[in-house]
């Protein structure tokens, strides 16, 4: 078997880069590769599903931005039924007195973006939310509107469910692995043994591209880093609660009558995960976010705990980070990994860049030049500030 394009991962990222190929008019034959179709132990369906302009780096603002263009979108492009739940009710970036010069530097690149942040003073901060405590606080960023979360499963089915009409094989497997000849791909093997030829081969493996990536001989830093979320109850209710990030990384949100929370972990210490390990680690509860909570909003003092669980982030080890576009010396392999928390609300972004690229031979609505993996042969940085 022959296709045009072999995608490696049909999650949200590959999903979306082989929707923006038809869109884009691409014809040539697809075929979507993944190992577990059912998505159970997918980073995108075990994040937490949000969306933000908060960064620090122009690109990853321009990539969020068109994917909230892509969200308001959705019912011209998927029908009036189209509903992934999205609740446009900001973030909230709180700062230390260590950290107010990076996110008031963090807030002039936004706004200079187009992006719709306030940024407040710790009085100002009390004054609008009445439920927080500034205590330690010197500043916040507060996305007054283009923030919030969604349902990432009515995402990812909404761009699965388009492209069984578009002429793509969605294939059930895993690759095990790719034939290269010199420069260039020339297909990929599956587990149970099955080949497919391939004219172009896009890695799309979310934690798992550093692996698929070793395939083709080529290195990617990019490896599974596990990160819990905690879901718990609590007395009061807050409607005006956006996800809120306490200095110390710990962050909350609201989800319908509970709350979740996590980002407790250190990302500079806790290293690679087992790929099979998705088990959540709690005593990070109790003995890190609880505090941190129960300091920052006064009314969890007094809090119920819940279930829980765990994802693997696909986390670039070189600057946290996405990695996007071809290969300088394999022209025939991209890459669209490394996003390291934040590939689920850029997905939209990242298949339309790659499509553009495919099609058009250049990028055209957002220029992802600066993500290309030339600086990961070059072992130099293009670090991302605002990683949560």
């Amino acid at each position: 078997m022959h296709r045009d394009i072999v995608i490696v991962g049909g999650a949200i990222v590959g999903a979306s880069i082989a929707f923006f190929l038809r869109e884009e008019g691409y014809r040539g034959t697809i075929a979507l590769i993944e190992r577990d179709p059912s998505f159970a132990q997918a980073a995108t369906t075990l994040s937490c599903a949000s969306i933000r302009q908060q960064f620090s780096i122009p690109e990853n603002i321009r990539l969020s931005r068109f994917t909230l263009q892509f969200f308001h979108e959705l019912q011209a492009r998927f029908g009036a039924s189209a509903d992934i739940s999205f609740r446009e009710r900001g973030y909230l970036i709180l700062a230390s007195d260590e950290g107010r010069d990076i996110l008031a530097a963090n807030h002039r690149v936004q706004m200079a973006e187009g992006a719709d942040i306030a940024l407040l003073s710790a009085p100002e901060l009390e004054a609008r939310f009445a439920w927080l405590s500034a205590d330690g606080v010197a500043a916040g960023a507060y996305g007054v509107s283009g923030e919030g979360w969604f349902d990432a499963h009515a995402l990812l089915a909404l761009l699965r469910t388009a492209l069984k009409s578009s002429d793509i094989d969605l294939v059930k497997g895993e690759v095990a692995a790719i034939t290269r000849s010199g420069g260039r791909i020339t297909g990929v093997t599956l587990a149970d043994g099955g080949t497919i030829e391939a004219g172009v081969v896009i890695n799309a493996a979310g934690p798992n591209a550093g692996n698929v990536a070793a395939l083709a001989g080529l290195a990617l830093p990019v490896e599974p880093r596990k990160r819990s979320v905690f879901v718990f109850e609590a007395a009061d209710r807050f409607d005006d609660m956006p996800l809120l990030v306490d200095p110390s990384g710990v962050y909350v949100r609201p989800e319908g009558s509970v709350y979740i929370t996590g980002g407790a972990e250190d990302a500079s210490t806790d290293g690679p995960a087992d790929p099979a390990d998705f088990e959540p680690d709690w005593p990070l509860f109790e003995e890190r976010i609880w505090p941190v909570l129960a300091a920052r909003i006064p009314a969890f003092e007094a809090l119920k705990p819940g279930r829980a669980w765990a994802g693997h982030y696909d986390y670039n080890s070189l600057d946290q980070n996405a990695v996007i576009g071809p290969h300088p010396d394999v022209a025939n392999f991209l890459f669209a990994n490394g996003f390291s928390g934040h590939g689920l609300q850029q997905a939209p972004a990242v298949g339309k860049a790659l499509a553009e690229w495919i099609v058009h031979g250049e990028y055209r609505t957002i220029d992802c030049t600066a993500f290309g993996y030339e600086r990961i042969l070059k072992s130099r940085p293009f670090r991302e500030l605002n990683v949560i």
